[in-house]
């Protein structure tokens, strides 16, 4: 009887904590500020395609959004990045704690065929002047550096495409900031990233 009456209250416990923890998991994502972004811009495109009617641009933008909302919604909360472009590539994450630093972030390096661990949060890839992404700029020689963003959740992949040289990334881009555009640290140049002491990032073992 006492072992029947331990079972109840154990399954008692397992039915509360899976009714819990759906509204726990939307309790986290309504303070996520990627997905509070995410969720107004989509509110706002879907609202104008009622308004004003579809267009190309607005159906792509909104497919890009419902994507980024997915991958909020299902992920594992932390974004990762992978190198499989040859070379090594710059990825933002958190700041140290005993940095002084003004910028909401920090650059880390991320050797060649590494992939950030899925404990700390990668945000995205610094890509300088003078390369190729495909899809952005016409596959055309970057101008000036970019910062491409991704949401938390995502498991980016950064490879080198050997016949164009240009850099292939598996997702889209949350958002592509320019210097100036967001208080991310987005220099003119590698040596000036270099020049501040940077780091690796952590690595998945």
């Amino acid at each position: 009887m006492k072992i029947f009456k331990i079972a109840i209250v154990v399954l008692l416990f397992l039915i509360n904590l899976m009714v819990a923890q759906p509204s726990f998991a939307g309790k986290k994502l309504a303070e996520n500020p990627d997905y509070i972004e995410v969720s107004k811009a989509l509110d706002s495109l879907l609202q104008d395609k009622e308004t004003q009617g579809a267009t190309p641009e607005n159906a792509l933008k909104i497919a890009n959004l419902q994507f980024q909302k997915y991958i909020l919604e299902t992920g594992e909360g932390k974004g990762v990045c992978r190198n499989e472009t040859g070379t090594t590539l710059l990825v933002y994450g958190q700041k140290n704690k005993k940095s002084k630093s003004t910028y909401d972030n920090a650059l880390y390096l991320l050797p060649n065929g590494q992939e950030t661990d899925d404990e700390w949060d990668c945000d995205g890839v610094y890509v300088p002047s003078n390369l190729k992404v495909t899809g952005i700029a016409d596959g055309q020689e970057l101008v000036t550096p970019i910062a491409y963003k991704i949401v938390d959740g995502t498991k980016l992949v950064a490879k080198s495409n050997p016949e164009t040289s240009a850099i292939e990334f598996n997702v889209p881009p949350a958002q592509i900031f320019k210097t100036s555009e967001v208080n991310w640290f987005i220099p003119d140049t590698i040596q000036a990233v270099l020049d501040t002491g940077i780091s690796n990032a952590p690595i998945d073992d």
